[in-house]
């Protein structure tokens, strides 16, 4: 049998969804208009703040009445999986993903840009430590195994993400897509690389689990093959000297 709900949480309820929806959802009865605004500023200004310091870009090429119209959905909207401060980025990007509906004048870019600067800011707060058992740093990386830094995230965008700002607001893609890899180095900088196709492609490669593991010359030269390359060997120097770009960024530890 269900227990009957006590009718102070009916109260409870219907105070929650007033101030996640106030312009839809009444508050309870015998509460003080001047009260009930009290918790609806901290709200909406908590919220705001935490967005608008997690995606300043964004935020900045919307303008601020634009901003507060998405904050305010997105607290009416959104079911949150975390309490946590440092996690509301991530939330807000799952609402943009998933919830948000474009107004007229939204750039078609708005949620690359805001899964972009998502991405740095997981970076900057990732627990996850780069590891100093198991990786040699001076290994030669054509013929050992390179180690591929869990803190380096390959990633494609249709926009130039990267270049995005006052300046710079295409209404269209280009006709490539934009690979970068953003990594953060062993000094806790998160940086990235604008990368071409290939290097992306050596990234998956690099990944744990991608399979069996192969040298960083095996690895050159099987995407010389995939990609019929008429030098294979100038694959391989090529994609030796990305190898030591990447190396030199703490993109690539060292090897096994």
């Amino acid at each position: 049998m269900t227990e009957p709900i006590p009718a102070f949480a009916h109260v409870q309820r219907a105070f929650a969804a007033h101030l996640r929806d106030p312009d839809r959802c009444p508050p309870p009865a015998d509460i003080e208009p001047r009260r009930l605004q009290v918790y609806r500023d901290l709200i909406f200004n908590n919220l705001a703040g935490l967005i608008r310091t997690g995606y300043p870009v964004l935020c900045g090429l919307l303008g601020a009445a634009r901003v507060d119209r998405l904050v305010r959905d997105f607290i009416a909207r959104h079911r949150a999986e975390t309490p946590y401060f440092l996690e509301i980025s991530r939330e807000f990007l799952a609402y943009l993903q998933q919830e948000y509906e474009p107004e007229a004048g939204d750039p078609h870019y708005l949620i690359e840009l805001a899964h972009y600067e998502w991405v740095e800011l997981a970076l900057a707060i990732a627990a996850t430590e780069l590891p100093r058992e198991g990786v040699n740093p001076a290994g030669d990386l054509l013929r050992g195994c390179p180690v591929l830094s869990p803190l380096a995230w390959s990633l494609c965008y249709s926009y130039p993400v990267h270049r995005l700002g006052p300046e710079f607001q295409p209404a269209a893609p280009p006709p490539q897509p934009t690979y970068l890899v953003v990594y953060r180095n062993r000094a806790d900088q998160v940086r990235f690389l604008e990368i071409n196709a290939v290097t992306a492609r050596l990234l998956q490669l690099l990944m744990p689990g991608s399979g069996q593991e192969m040298t960083g010359e095996q690895v050159l030269r099987s995407i010389a093959d995939e990609l019929r390359h008429p030098d294979p060997a100038a694959e391989v120097a090529g994609g030796a000297a990305v190898l030591d770009e990447l190396a030199a960024s703490d993109g690539v530890l060292g090897t096994q």
